[in-house]
């Protein structure tokens, strides 16, 4: 049953896509009203997997990679959702569901067994420290999304009326992921004494996770005390998911360290 549910998301993310896609190109509403409703379809999959999985397994299902993958996979269409029905943010929909799908069709490359967890994950932080994660990734991917979209709007049109809204919601998205992360890194810190008896250890994932903070924290201080705006603002967001995706995919592929916990389980910051 759970192969089910997961598979019928990632089918479904994939119909709402290429509905999506080609009720833009061909500017037809019923095409982009149908694939909203697929992807809602799967977005009720993908969260009938989560909770079904948290049951099987006895916790909250973000213990690895995949697990991981998956949340952050359903952050991005949990802030889509909230963008579509209470603030009527359509334009960013077409890329948010390619992020959506994209990341989630990443977690179907990955072991999906359900493993025990590991004694250094059953904390009092575990929730916080790596759900915090998940959406802050999320925020900054959504604003990675809303760059794109604002350039393909600049470059047709450098005076539509759209472009300020889009502007101020990439600084926005880039603010929530900021916090986010900080909450994030500051849970984990704490953790890190409980667990290791020390804040900081420099390990990989600590160090592009603090790499990561400071390239946010810069572009919020470009966008607030230096009054960057429009185009500038809008390749940052995109420039930064990258370290963003590597802090969170190439970490883990490529580093070792004390937050590794062999080829499986893996604690994320």
């Amino acid at each position: 049953m759970l192969d089910i549910l997961f598979f019928a998301g990632l089918g479904l993310y994939f119909a709402a896509m290429l509905l999506q896609f080609f009720g833009q190109v061909w500017q037809k509403e019923t095409i982009s009203t149908l694939s909203w409703s697929i992807f809602m379809a799967g977005f009720a999959a993908q969260t009938a997997y989560i909770v079904m999985r948290g049951i099987e397994a006895g916790r909250v299902p973000m213990a690895n990679q995949f697990e991981f993958a998956v949340m952050f996979s359903w952050g991005i269409a949990v802030i889509l959702v909230i963008l579509h029905y209470r603030l009527h943010l359509n334009w960013i929909t077409t890329i948010a569901i390619i992020m959506t799908w994209a990341i989630y069709l990443y977690a179907a490359l990955l072991p999906r067994q359900i493993n025990e967890l590991m004694p250094a994950l059953r904390s009092v932080w575990f929730v916080s420290h790596i759900g915090s994660a998940a959406f802050s990734y999320a925020a900054f991917m959504l604003a990675g999304a809303s760059g794109i979209r604002y350039l393909l709007i600049h470059g047709k049109n450098p005076a539509d009326e759209r472009l300020e809204e889009i502007d101020y919601f990439i600084y926005r998205l880039i603010a929530i992921g900021l916090l986010l992360l900080t909450v994030t890194i500051v849970i984990g810190a704490i953790w890190a004494e409980e667990a290791w008896s020390s804040f900081w250890t420099w390990d990989p994932k600590e160090v592009w996770a603090l790499i990561t903070w400071i390239l946010y924290a810069i572009g919020l201080h470009l966008r607030l005390g230096r009054k960057k705006k429009g185009v500038f603002m809008a390749w940052y967001a995109i420039i930064a998911v990258p370290v963003v995706l590597f802090t969170f995919i190439g970490v883990n592929t490529l580093m070792s360290g004390l937050h590794s916990y062999g080829t499986i389980v893996r604690m994320l910051m």
